[in-house]
């Protein structure tokens, strides 16, 4: 499976050549293999990148995120078609059955909650115990709202009861340059299984044309949110972008086996489909990690 993230941050110009991508800088000439590439981001704006390349780089599925001048994600580039069977898999989710969907999106947003409860947990924040509470008390589409109630306690216990999502801070910047670059993420895997961004299982924002990534990346956020815990930036600039993107490569456990986190989110979003499709919440894989404390709910 492909795995590594560029990040070209550079003047220089990006080309194909013999089934790889050339970076051509004033200073040197690197070559690097697409198989192995995930994702590609370009943050500098002085970069120029061959149609060619960008063809390609469609044809394998490898996602392709352009940043503005202030190397914030700005746009995304995904592939007409992701998968040989397009149409039938949206016919299909077109008419996946409410009932299922209800279900399943009920699971996401519970085991977001106690991803957040172990994170939690983690640092010894004795708001984790409310939070696993609140996962108990998740009802059918979460009518209860226990994801918000949730995500107030959860973002103050880590951060700090002065802190809002809505601040201009480091941290906030951190926490959606990460989210930004997991969405993109989930995008690729939604549109490589022939499915539609657009048709969400709980988010249907007519402006929002990821609705179905917005859905999916839920549990995954912690994972970001434990990296900017980590070390909460001061400043949020290159260096911290390049350390937050790590997140990507660390190593889950999902499906019984130790898997870097974007072929989590591939083994995860196929049995997603495959639960909907199939009618069969056991075929959800959630991942585990270190701090995982929820052993029976995790479909191994």
């Amino acid at each position: 499976m492909s795995w590594r993230t560029i990040v070209i941050t550079r003047r220089a110009k990006l080309e194909l050549k013999l089934n790889s991508m050339v970076v051509r800088e004033e200073d040197q000439i690197t070559k690097i293999y697409l198989g192995e590439m995930y994702m590609l981001i370009i943050e500098n704006t002085a970069v120029s990148v061959t149609v060619s390349l960008l063809s390609e780089l469609m044809k394998r599925k490898i996602k392709v995120i352009f940043c503005d001048e202030k190397r914030n994600p700005s746009s995304e580039m995904l592939p007409y078609v992701g998968s040989h069977d397009s149409s039938a898999k949206i016919r299909e989710q077109i008419a996946w059955q409410k009932e299922m969907v209800e279900l399943v999106w009920t699971e996401i947003v519970t085991e977001k909650i106690r991803k957040q409860a172990e994170l939690l947990m983690h640092y010894g924040k004795e708001e984790a115990g409310l939070l696993i509470d609140y996962a108990k008390e998740v009802k059918l589409m979460d009518t209860t709202n226990r994801e918000g109630h949730g995500a107030k306690v959860y973002f103050n216990a880590l951060f700090g009861k002065a802190f809002t999502r809505t601040a201009d801070h480091p941290i906030n910047a951190a926490l959606n340059y990460g989210y930004g670059i997991l969405l993109s993420a989930f995008n690729r895997e939604i549109v490589a299984n022939g499915y539609l961004t657009q048709i969400g299982l709980f988010h249907d924002n007519q402006f929002n044309p990821f609705n179905l990534a917005s859905d999916l990346m839920e549990p995954f956020r912690p994972l970001v949110d434990a990296k900017v815990i980590e070390d909460p930036p001061n400043t949020f600039g290159k260096e911290e972008k390049h350390q937050l993107l790590t997140f990507l490569n660390q190593e889950v456990t999902i499906n019984g086996k130790k898997q870097v986190v974007t072929n989590a989110i591939k083994i995860y979003c196929r049995s997603i489909f495959e639960a909907i499709n199939q009618k069969d919440l056991a075929e959800i894989r959630f991942y585990r990690n270190e701090l995982s404390i929820y052993e029976n709910h995790y479909h191994v």
